[in-house]
């Protein structure tokens, strides 16, 4: 259909249309001409509309698992957890070697605040072995006066020195610091948390499993709204836009209901030359996994010219369908036809075996047989 207002213009006037009359045998109704372009039935999935695979970060023993298929959860509930005993070690450990870091970056700091305000190099003995007031009136002179020592850069190196201490403890602070980062996030992926409200659709581990990485734990889906996913041929692409109302069917009963262009990937499958597109679907009409079909229009093609009639009219003897067609002179014929596409309002297209402007019993009664005599004053 090549819109939904003129689709649903076209059922206001076949139902109100003067050839549905009442006679003996039935209504009967007067064959319209079917207007738009033909559609064509696309077959799809009813999909969740967010569904996650929750996979192991790490290798483990599970030691928890939130509940069985169907089993609801809000966002940020527990689902699965692997053991994280030997990762809990672990940090424990790294947290002692953190508090003998600091400790000697606390230290470092001491030693280079004493080196400012009393520096070792004139506290220091004279190479003599002498007492030190006799190393600070003799010695510290003649070597200075002789070129030997040079106490300013002596005192400069110490407290350089004492610098380098606390800058090599606080890059050790800094690299324990970013390893119990790492540990922290491998603790934290051994918790697969729900990101959203839904439903567990799949369990693939059980309590005492043993997994690695990569492994699959459970498929996490929001079931409350789903769609159908199609992949449409290329051609078909043009003629569809987001907000686009269409119709489709929905298993078992081939239901009619109505679906909103939701999604259009960008680029097409380069081997199928297809183009995935997701449709939105009222809620309460389907579960994820079912078939449905979507109704799109093909711009592509002729103009659609063929009969129109209620799909109430048509009877099946055996796998044959007919109806039967009120002749002029009031007799009821069996005409077999060829029956096309299903539109809106129960309509169907006939693809032979009618004309236009023929009348035709609307929903025949199970006594009505070919030859039934119809007063031709009550068809018209």
């Amino acid at each position: 259909m090549k819109n939904v207002p003129a689709m649903c213009m076209l059922v206001l006037a076949v139902a109100g249309t003067p050839g549905l009359v009442v006679a003996d045998a039935g209504e009967t109704f007067v064959v319209q001409q079917a207007q738009g372009a033909p559609t064509v039935s696309l077959g799809g999935t009813v999909v969740p509309y967010k569904e996650v695979t929750l996979a192991a970060q790490l290798p483990g023993r599970i030691t928890y698992l939130s509940g069985r298929e169907g089993d609801g959860f809000d966002e940020d509930t527990l689902l699965v957890a692997i053991g994280d005993e030997e990762l809990l070690a672990k940090r424990r450990a790294l947290m002692a070697q953190m508090a003998s870091a600091d400790a000697q970056l606390r230290n470092a700091g001491v030693q280079y605040t004493r080196e400012l305000y009393s520096p070792q190099s004139r506290s220091a003995l004279g190479g003599m072995g002498l007492p030190n007031l006799f190393d600070q009136m003799f010695t510290r002179p003649v070597e200075s006066f002789v070129g030997e020592r040079d106490r300013g850069a002596e005192r400069s190196a110490d407290v350089f020195a004492s610098g380098i201490q606390i800058q090599e403890a606080q890059n050790i602070m800094m690299g324990l610091q970013a390893e119990l980062q790492g540990l922290d996030t491998r603790i934290r992926d051994a918790r697969s948390i729900a990101p959203f409200r839904g439903v567990i659709i799949k369990k693939f581990v059980e309590v005492g499993d043993t997994v690695q990485p990569g492994q699959p734990l459970l498929n996490f889906a929001d079931v409350e709204y789903l769609q159908i996913e199609v992949d449409v041929p290329a051609r078909l692409r043009p003629g569809l836009r987001e907000g686009e109302m269409l119709q489709a069917e929905i298993d078992p009963s081939n239901r009619r209901i109505p679906v909103r262009v939701a999604q259009i990937f960008p680029m097409a499958d380069p081997q199928r030359h297809t183009v995935k597109i997701k449709f939105d679907i009222p809620q309460g009409v389907s579960e994820p996994g079912m078939y449905a079909k979507v109704l799109v229009n093909d711009l592509t093609a002729p103009a659609r010219s063929s009969p129109v009639i209620p799909g109430s009219a048509v009877r099946y003897n055996g796998s044959l369908p007919g109806v039967y067609v009120v002749t002029e002179n009031g007799q009821l014929q069996l005409r077999l036809i060829r029956v096309g596409e299903v539109l809106n309002g129960d309509f169907i297209s006939v693809l032979s075996g009618l004309r236009v402007g023929e009348r035709v019993l609307a929903n025949p009664d199970s006594r009505v047989t070919a030859g039934w005599a119809k007063d031709a004053s009550q068809a018209h």
